[in-house]
């Protein structure tokens, strides 16, 4: 959906504001729906887990704010979508060592989608971001959620 507003005719020359805006939104519902689901399964959510998840995802992510203000300013936004697809697939990689393989496989896909999009045309960077943070999380997270509430035999 972001993809498509911020490609849209009159709207293009704001896709940075657009899919920093829609981040936001996604880190919100995300909080909530991991929050929802360890109630759901009695899961402890303060202490040593969420620390350690905290710890493993924070510093690309960090790097992926530093690197969007330096890009910006210098106005080389063509390398702002590369940069956010793989450096949020560092961070999904470290974040496996807290959680599962299978988020260490979402993170190895968004780094690989992030290296493609580094070398292609500004023309299709919104593309790339579309295919990484709306293909793969909706492909993943259709797996993930069949695995995780497959029934019990």
């Amino acid at each position: 959906m972001t993809a498509a507003i911020s490609s849209a005719p009159g709207v293009g020359e704001h896709w940075l504001e657009i899919w920093l805006l829609a981040s936001l939104v996604g880190a919100v519902v995300g909080g909530i729906l991991v929050v929802r689901e360890s109630s759901l399964r009695n899961l402890r959510l303060i202490g040593t887990p969420l620390r350690k998840f905290v710890l493993c995802l924070t510093p690309s992510l960090f790097a992926a704010v530093v690197m969007t203000a330096i890009d910006w300013a210098a106005g080389n936004l063509h390398a702002i979508p590369g940069t956010w697809l793989l450096l949020y697939g560092c961070a999904l990689i470290s974040a496996s060592a807290a959680t599962t393989r299978m988020i260490g496989l979402l993170g190895g896909c968004f780094a690989v989608t992030g290296l493609i999009a580094l070398s292609l045309p500004q023309g299709l960077q919104i593309l790339m971001l579309a295919i990484g943070f709306g293909g793969l999380h909706i492909v993943f997270g259709f797996v993930m959620g069949r695995v995780n509430h497959a029934p019990e035999n």
